[in-house]
């Protein structure tokens, strides 16, 4: 992951750490880089590196065992899975199924549109799905 400028460094870590939980890169009670790691990495200052941690710490995704470092909470994962699975829904599903409804499509020609889009088929333009 390379630094984007135009957003806090301390938020792209958190969601760092947040996509490594959810792809499986880290597991649940399995330690998580300290924040001098990613300081040295990403050369930030760790303060940067610890207010994203922290983060994850006050959102129970991450939590501190005294002397040895941070750890993935139990059931981080899910929480984060649940939680992406709303934005999800909120930026993508709402809004598409907003416009198929003005275009008059309904439900089964929608389900069928992904499902083709799933397969990577595609029907010639004009072409209805039978």
């Amino acid at each position: 992951m390379l630094i984007d400028d135009s957003r806090p460094i301390f938020v792209q870590i958190a969601e760092r750490i947040e996509n490594d939980i959810v792809d499986g890169a880290l597991a649940e009670e399995s330690q998580v880089p300290s924040t001098n790691e990613f300081a040295a990495f990403y050369r930030i200052n760790p303060a940067t590196a610890a207010k994203g941690v922290s983060r994850l710490v006050d959102e129970g995704l991450l939590y501190k065992k005294r002397g040895i470092g941070m750890f993935v909470a139990a059931g981080a994962r899910a929480k984060l899975l649940e939680r992406r699975r709303e934005e999800f829904f909120r930026q993508y599903v709402q809004p598409l199924t907003r416009e198929a409804r003005k275009l008059g499509i309904t439900s089964e020609q929608l389900t069928q549109m992904l499902g083709r889009s799933d397969s990577g088929t595609q029907l010639p333009e004009g072409s209805v799905a039978q």
